[in-house]
């Protein structure tokens, strides 16, 4: 059975969470920021669930003929900084940048020096328009 997260789940959630044995900190399931959090339930527990929270990805537009490079720099940091500020305070968390290959050594760099982090973990996307279905079982069916 799916059903929407309850309270009283809170306990198997965290019990799954660290027998799961990843090392980053167990959600907290009261968090306003989780926007949806499913459960899946067999025979009365709790076996499965999906959290997911609001995050958001920048994107960085500049007119390449505007100032010197450092004057660029300079003015990146100060819009940097207000925009940080200003995503705070509607209540992201955080915020993620996909570089282009050709400016990811480059660019990426001046990221880091501002706080970024290069994630170490693979990033996957999904449009959530599509419905869903199992690529391997429909190529399964079509070839039977």
């Amino acid at each position: 059975m799916i059903r929407p997260f309850k309270v009283e789940d809170s306990a198997a959630l965290k019990f799954m969470f660290m027998k799961q044995g990843f090392e980053y900190d167990c959600p907290d399931f009261g968090d306003p920021g989780l926007l949806s959090k499913m459960v899946f339930e067999k025979d009365g527990k709790v076996c499965m669930a999906i959290l997911a929270r609001l995050t958001a990805e920048a994107y960085f537009l500049m007119d390449k003929d505007c100032g010197t490079p450092q004057e660029k720099w300079e003015a990146f940091k100060e819009l940097h900084e207000a925009s940080r500020l200003d995503c705070y305070g509607r209540g992201l968390d955080d915020i993620y940048c996909w570089l282009p290959p050709e400016i990811a050594k480059s660019f990426g760099r001046r990221l880091l020096r501002l706080g970024w982090a290069n994630n170490l973990w693979p990033a996957f996307n999904r449009n959530i328009h599509v419905p869903t279905t199992d690529a391997k079982e429909t190529v399964c069916e079509s070839v039977t």
